[in-house]
């Protein structure tokens, strides 16, 4: 039987050396997805129609200016979120209850030890549920010393936040890591890290999911007018991420076992759609009437 019929393409994880210092695809994607996010927000700034009706009544929801500003805070909030997240929600939550996987290496108690590791983002480990977290704080902390609406602000984020997974489960894959459950499906991968047999390359299916379908969904969305409810698209991005993360569990190989059968990136989904199903009410709620 031919299990594996492609071959993994075993990129070099590292860009360009420059003596000690090395410019990684990881890195690269972090910064492409920042970028290509601030001026998706920018373009739809200057998209006039779409602030011409209600709520807005000709005025975007901020200054080309003011994202540029937001942009610094939200890179702060995705890397010590994304970090820290990791810190708490593997290292201490995963590694207590599987504490011999292979990436706990003494966790939680070397974070006591040794805290250098509390952010060794070099080492591996970052989450998005933490960077996640971390982008919310700093954009609730950014409206409201500028006095701007956080839920229209949200859905702005929201519209190409597709762009900065699909350039991070990329860069996954890239860096060959985040491998998918052993398969026999003709387009199984054998991954350098991985053992011997093929593998579902789980990474392109969640950039497909989470990047692909999600913006597409999304642009559809706000093509129907649905941005005229603020927070509305921010519900459903959220709803989106939560159902593809999900699904995506059931084809990736677990970092360690968490709950039985549910793993840890399935029980993080839960939370996303707690948070998803306040936004929907907020959103969703009746206006009050003009005098």
């Amino acid at each position: 039987m031919v299990l594996a019929t492609l071959p993994f393409p075993n990129f070099d994880p590292v860009l360009v050396q420059l003596g000690p210092f090395a410019i990684r695809w990881y890195a690269l994607a972090y910064i492409g997805g920042l970028l290509l996010g601030w001026g998706g927000i920018i373009l739809l700034l200057r998209r006039k129609q779409l602030w011409a009706a209600p709520p807005y009544n000709g005025k975007p929801p901020a200054t080309e200016d003011q994202i540029g500003d937001l942009v610094v805070w939200m890179t702060f909030g995705v890397i010590l979120g994304g970090r820290f997240g990791w810190d708490l929600l593997y290292g201490v939550v995963l590694c207590s209850v599987s504490p011999y996987a292979d990436f706990c290496r003494g966790l939680p108690m070397e974070f006591v030890t040794n805290p250098i590791k509390l952010i060794a983002a070099w080492e591996g480990g970052m989450s998005f549920h933490g960077g996640l977290l971390g982008v919310i704080i700093a954009m609730a902390w950014f409206c409201r010393r500028q006095k701007l609406n956080l839920l229209s602000i949200a859905d702005l984020v929201c519209l190409v936040a597709p762009i900065g997974l699909f350039f991070g489960r990329i860069a996954n894959f890239v860096n060959g890591e985040l491998w998918g459950r052993v398969t026999t499906a003709p387009w199984g991968m054998v991954f350098p890290r991985a053992g011997d047999l093929p593998r579902h390359p789980s990474q392109l299916y969640e950039a497909a999911m989470e990047g692909v379908a999600l913006f597409v969904i999304l642009q559809i969305c706000l093509a129907l007018g649905l941005h005229r409810r603020p927070g509305l698209l921010a519900a459903i991005f959220m709803t989106g991420y939560g159902a593809f993360r999900f699904i995506s569990e059931f084809f990736r190989e677990p970092d360690a076992p968490f709950l039985g059968p549910v793993s840890m990136g399935m029980a993080l989904s839960i939370p996303i759609w707690l948070a998803a199903g306040a936004l929907f009410a907020l959103s969703l709620k009746p206006r009050p009437a003009r005098a």
